[in-house]
């Protein structure tokens, strides 16, 4: 009997250990169960592959306008494809490239370009004289975002841009044959300035390494007022000075490498 006893003894002793184990320690006080504490990151974000450290080059194609700067008094609204205009300013397609570095989970900075590939052109006719106009945009600088919405393969973001403007208006004469020796029947007026900017886009994660996205931009052009100083001997002048609204819309493909 005394036997019996003893293995019953033994077998509850080991039952108990085994709950005490898998419920956890009773508190001293109230004998109350006490369970281990969860780990710290059960509660952490999702790991979608948005959010992950990654770098990604963009390339992109869009237009830019000039809402307040005609080429011309006779050219305004621009030259976009299919006869599209925009304001009574200058309008034109543009291709940008952009290299970014995403660091965190809610933020990202890089560099990009941007340039415009065809400008918009105006001719006049002047004492018998026919003469094309048209001027270039030429964007470089950097970029920071911050991305406040998080989806599993769309994210929306906002953030600002900072970098240097070179716009060239070029004259050229096309009636008048001018002798090599004697220079070009072309005369290009450079004139550079700060470009500040506020922008807000969004991303579409396609497949692991491609991305699909929009950007808006509107930057403050802060071009040099005095522009009799950059003008040629002819009086061909710098079309753009001081503060110039500029507005850029362009559609983005990606390719993310992921760290």
């Amino acid at each position: 009997m005394r036997a019996h006893l003893s293995t019953a003894a033994a077998l509850l002793a080991t039952l108990a250990a085994g709950s005490a184990r898998g419920e956890g320690a009773a508190d001293a006080k109230g004998g109350n169960v006490v369970v281990a504490a969860p780990s710290p990151d059960s509660g952490a974000s999702p790991d979608w592959g948005l959010r992950r450290r990654h770098t990604i080059a963009e390339i992109e194609l869009g237009f830019i306008a000039l809402p307040n700067a005609p080429i011309s008094n006779s050219e305004k609204g621009g030259s976009l494809p299919l006869g599209t205009t925009i304001g009574h300013g200058d309008a034109t397609a543009s291709l940008g490239m952009h290299l970014l570095y995403r660091g965190g989970t809610d933020w990202a900075i890089g560099a990009g370009a941007l340039f415009c590939p065809n400008p918009t052109s105006d001719t006049t006719v002047v004492n018998g004289i026919t003469r094309t106009h048209s001027r270039d945009y030429l964007w470089m600088g950097g970029e920071a975002r911050y991305i406040p919405l998080h989806l599993r393969t769309i994210e929306a973001w906002v953030g600002i841009a900072v970098g240097g403007v070179v716009v060239a208006d070029r004259f050229t004469t096309l009636t008048t044959a001018v002798p090599t020796d004697l220079g070009t029947s072309q005369v290009t007026v450079r004139s550079e300035g700060l470009a500040l900017g506020l922008q807000a886009g969004g991303d579409w994660e396609i497949t692991e390494h491609l991305l699909l996205g929009l950007a808006l931009r509107f930057d403050n052009w802060i071009l040099p007022a005095n522009i009799e100083q950059q003008c040629t001997p002819i009086g061909d002048c710098p079309s753009l000075s001081g503060p110039v609204t500029e507005i850029e819309f362009g559609i983005r493909l990606g390719y993310r490498i992921p760290l």
